[in-house]
């Protein structure tokens, strides 16, 4: 793109249009995650739907493709030149607790929604890190602390404003365009720019949950013990458990600086007496190093996974495992367990099940609702660590492959790239409709970058 079309561009825009040359550049399309770095020809910081529009009319016109940001917690493939269309500006909310929705624009944060959802008793479906945006994750399905009480956070959007390729604004719900409405609801696709979603909020100002740390030692024990325990939980809990290799660092609390932990992530959405009973087992298994579980008001209920909050480069990547007999235990313990040297952070599985089993009130492209449990790995990623984390990443997915989905979750992909791999994330005739929809609205491909999670 030449001088006079930046010009033009700069015109037409009321955000900030701006080129390598321009200040602010590097950080204009720099995201939460720095492994990996864009390099676009031109970033479009948009403060509204127009501002989108222009973006996207303007890189059709000169044959360049389109990517969209909000936060970049998962980068997914770098994008080498085209336009990059950066929505965190764009953080408009407007919550009506009479019909218990939200509407919020394109780069909103969790955070947000549940600052002004809470006062009301009211509750989104969050992911696990309030600084993700509520976009691109929830277009990827969502699977947050609740997700086993009331689902993906897809399956309660109610619509979508969506910026197609021509750069036209269109309503999407299930009434107007229901095939985009279907794809973008755990689809992923590519074939437009959100600009604004509405979703549904969920009747829950408390929750009684949070983290129960394990001495790393006891990993077989507490893990044997916690895949027996998941069999027996109601809807009411979703659950989740990490092999935590926290670094020797002043910010990590000292019993868990520099060594191996488990921790056992727990949310129950009932009683204080019913999740205090449903909890003993788990409790009583080893003593436990810190035990953080307790009732709390649900805007913290981002301190159930402690998530980092600070941006950093991080490897992440993940597979759906349809079940996790005790041989499956044994070949996750063998691969990152105690005995094991790995530079991963976090080794997590996550129980599926509940109300992420259930078909939406509409049919919807979410993928991974036959899955068992979510396996997920972690890892610090600068250049000096890569190939060590490349190479124990796909030792301990591969040390369970044999016990792997037919889908995968697409959020949890991460650094699984590949095509055939992301394709892999959804069944044959799932992802063959979501092909004609994206023949339909994006025949040649101007937005051909995964939409990031954040």
């Amino acid at each position: 793109m030449n001088s006079h079309d930046l010009s033009s561009l700069r015109t037409a825009a009321r955000g900030a249009v701006l080129g390598p040359s321009d200040a602010g550049f590097e950080s204009a399309h720099t995201g939460f995650n720095l492994a990996e770095r864009h390099a676009p020809d031109v970033v479009v910081c948009a403060e509204d739907a127009a501002d989108v529009g222009v973006a996207v009319r303007c890189a059709a016109d000169h044959g360049l493709p389109v990517r969209v940001q909000a936060t970049g917690h998962s980068m997914g493939i770098p994008m080498d030149g085209g336009v990059l269309v950066n929505t965190a500006a764009m953080t408009a909310l407007t919550l009506d607790p009479a019909s218990r929705s939200v509407r919020v624009a394109a780069g909103t944060r969790w955070s947000a929604v549940l600052a002004a959802a809470a006062p009301h008793g009211l509750a989104p479906l969050c992911g696990s890190s309030p600084t993700v945006g509520v976009v691109g994750y929830t277009l990827g399905g969502g699977m947050g602390p609740m997700a086993r009480t009331y689902g993906f956070a897809s399956d309660h959007v109610r619509s979508l404003q969506l910026t197609d390729v021509t750069g036209r604004a269109i309503t999407v719900d299930a009434e107007r365009e229901p095939d985009l409405f279907w794809a973008l609801r755990g689809g992923k696709p590519a074939l437009g720019v959100v600009t604004e979603l509405e979703i549904g909020l969920m009747e829950q100002p408390t929750y009684y949950g949070g983290s129960i740390f394990y001495p790393g030692e006891s990993a077989d024990t507490v893990l044997r013990c916690w895949a027996a325990w998941t069999a027996t939980v109601p809807d009411a809990v979703t659950t989740s458990i990490a092999l935590l290799r926290l670094p020797d660092v002043p910010q990590v609390p000292e019993p868990l600086r520099g060594r191996l932990s488990v921790q056992l992530r727990y949310v129950h959405t009932g009683s204080q007496a019913d999740a205090e009973e449903v909890l003993a087992p788990m409790r009583a298994v080893v003593a436990p190093v810190v035990d953080l579980v307790g009732p709390s008001p649900i805007d913290a209920i981002p301190s159930v996974h402690q998530d980092p909050t600070d941006p950093m480069p991080a490897r992440d990547e993940g597979m759906l495992l349809g079940a996790l007999p005790s041989e499956a235990i044994d070949a996750l313990l063998a691969a990152a367990g105690p005995d094991a040297e790995v530079p991963l952070i976090i080794v997590e599985l996550r129980l599926m099940g509940g109300a992420l089993a259930a078909d939406s009130q509409h049919d919807s492209a979410v993928g991974g609702r036959t899955g068992a449990f979510n396996l997920c790995v972690i890892g610090p990623y600068p250049p000096p660590l890569r190939d060590a984390v490349d190479a124990a990443s796909e030792a301990v997915l591969d040390a369970v492959r044999p016990w792997a989905a037919d889908e995968s979750l697409v959020n949890f992909l991460g650094y699984a790239t590949a095509p055939e791999r992301v394709r892999a994330a959804w069944r044959p005739e799932v992802r063959e409709r979501l092909d004609t929809v994206q023949q339909a609205w994006d025949p040649d491909g101007v937005f051909r970058f995964s939409h990031p999670v954040g």
